[in-house]
Order: structure tokens, then sequence, then C-alpha cells
């Protein structure tokens, strides 16, 4: 059986990756976009096989075809789209951030239970199969007791300043309000931090953080360096910025056995490589690069959980602790304090 998916929000992301994913899945059928654009409504229409375009979100989830929808509209929009979609009785993938705010992220989770649909967030990297292999190997004590994470996610170009950087941004990036209170930690940290999270089968619960922004004059940062404890014990390093260019985007672990590598695979794409050096264990990997496989896997893996009535991969929790990690780091950059982060229970 096809399942049907809408798409809230035609941008570049959902344009170019989402949509020609959803193409490739099985047993999957891009049903209605919305925009509030007509024509960029009707060219996405066209240009995904779809069969309806809307400039009203409403009429998009009255759409008796629409089984799923997949929200990507602004940062600030997400609550409300996604409230709406759980209450029109249609499941919720929403692309990251959840929501701007811990509230806002709960309130989504509650509706979604309360109306029986299912709810996913969109950290692709835990359909890769690197990251996979390297949760199996900690978990199994292939590293013995881990101590340390560390993560580097940077997607900087050489040459490129801060300014040239920010001016290719769309306008609402530029929001504070709208974009939740950070910009590179959103946009890409949050994917290193959740692959972190995943790999130790561990959650964050202090945060330190240092930043270039979270100030009065420069509200979002370019650059951002945290350090975290982790509930198991370990501690990590995580560095996510739009200024380094070079960037190898690696998570590395370390235990007292030895150390896993994923070697330029923190990205939302497929590709990278897997490195194991251990005292039971020693091999590598190269994973062949591909930039619609995980979204694809994403997709399946959400269309699984909905028939199969089963938790998705990246569950509405996972959503609502990446959203209270980026509260803490806003609040650590500012205050120059450590930041605890406390468990949240959702009825």
């Amino acid at each position: 059986m096809s399942i049907g998916w809408g798409f809230i929000g035609t941008g570049n992301y959902p344009n170019s990756r989402i949509a020609p994913a959803a193409a490739l899945a099985e047993d999957t059928s891009i049903v209605a976009a919305y925009s509030r654009d007509q024509e960029r409504a009707e060219r996405f229409v066209r240009s995904h096989g779809a069969q309806a375009s809307y400039t009203s979100v409403e009429r998009l989830l009255a759409d008796s075809r629409v089984d799923v929808v997949f929200i990507a509209s602004p940062n600030h929009l997400h609550a409300e789209h996604a409230k709406l979609a759980a209450e029109a009785g249609k499941h919720v993938l929403v692309e990251k951030p959840m929501a701007t705010t811990t509230s806002d992220a709960v309130a989504i989770i509650e509706s979604c239970k309360v109306n029986g649909v299912k709810l996913a967030v969109g950290f692709q990297l835990r359909y890769h199969p690197g990251h996979i292999e390297a949760r199996k190997l900690v978990q199994d004590g292939v590293l013995g007791q881990v101590s340390f994470i560390h993560s580097l996610i940077g997607s900087g170009i050489r040459g490129e300043t801060q300014r040239e950087i920010r001016s290719g941004l769309r306008s609402w990036w530029e929001a504070p309000d709208m974009v939740g209170n950070a910009m590179t930690f959103i946009g890409s940290g949050v994917h290193a931090m959740d692959a972190m999270e995943n790999v130790l089968g561990q959650t964050v619960v202090e945060v330190a953080a240092i930043t270039d922004g979270q100030t009065a004059e420069t509200p979002l940062e370019s650059l951002a360096s945290l350090t975290l404890r982790f509930s198991g014990g370990a501690i990590g390093t995580l560095c996510s910025s739009s200024r380094v260019p070079d960037a190898i985007n690696d998570v590395t672990v370390y235990g007292s056995d030895g150390r896993i590598i994923l070697k330029d695979s923190s990205r939302p794409v497929m590709g990278g490589g897997l490195e194991i050096n251990s005292e039971t264990v020693n091999s590598s990997v190269i994973y062949e690069s591909d930039a619609l496989a995980l979204a694809k896997w994403q997709i399946e893996g959400f269309n699984r959980a909905i028939t199969r009535d089963e938790e998705s991969y990246a569950t509405g929790m996972d959503g609502l602790r990446s959203v209270q990690i980026t509260e803490a780091m806003i609040e650590s950059a500012k205050t120059r304090r450590i930041v605890r982060v406390e468990p949240i229970q959702v009825n």
C-alpha cells in the first residue's frame, strides 16, 4: 500500500533532498504541497510528480490522500503546523528543530499522542550504516568503558568571511525569534549532537558553551564550541561552524580499549567511512557517497513505523531533547555558566 506524503514548505531542502528521496522510496507517493506562493507550490508539484498544490495548510490537511506531512516551514512555524497536522489525523515528520522552544516541542508530542498519530524528527544520520555499526560496537563493549566523544561539523568555504556566509541565508534565518535564537548549532550542530547521543546510547545532561554570538550586538552565532557531560559518565566536545573551512566532519569515540572514528560522515548525507581500532576489532570501511540515501531510508523507516505501529528511529522525545540542549547552549553562552539539561516527562 502506497503511503501518501504532503509537503508543508517547498524550499531548497524539501525540493532538492526530501521530495527526490520520496520519489525513490518504496510504498511512497508524493500527493500534495503547500506554499504561500501559488506559483512555487505548482512548480514543486510539477517537478516531483505530485497531484495537488495548495496555498492553505488547512486545505492540504483536508486532502484524504495525504497520510503523512513533512514539515519544512520556517522554524517558528513548526509547532503550529505539526499540531494542525496531528489534529487532522496526519502522521508528522518534522524537520529539525522540532520547535523553537521546549514548551512548543512538548505541545507537539502531546498533540500527536492525543490524536493517535506518529511523530518523527529529521535526524537522518540515525540511518547511516556507519553510525548504526558504531552504536552497536559501543553497546557490545568493543571499546571497553567509553570516556570521551568528539564531533566537528563545519561548512565554511575558503576565502568567505562571516558576512559573506550570512548573506546567502534566507531572511528568516537572520531573525532570532523565527530561527530559534541560534544559527549554526540549529543549522548543523544538532545533527552532530544527536549523532553523539545515538552512538553513545547516552543523553546530554550538562552543557558549557562558548560562541561568537548570543550577545545583544550579535544574537546569532556562526561558531559554537560545546563541552558536554553525558548521562552514562562520558564527556564530549562539539564544534559546529559555518566559518570553519576544510572541516572533516567527524565523530570520534574513545574508550578504555580503543577508538571508533566516523570520518566525514556527520553531515546528513550518505558517505564517509568507519574506522575501528580496538583490542578485539580492527577494521575500516568506506561508504559510497549518495545525497539521497539517508533521506530515502528515513522516509521508508517512517512508513514502516506507521504500518507496523512502531516508534521511529528519531522520536518526538529525541526532538524535544535537541531543543532542550539548544536552549541550554544559548543560556550557557550568554551566562558563561554550565547549564543542566533536566529530563522532561510527557504524558
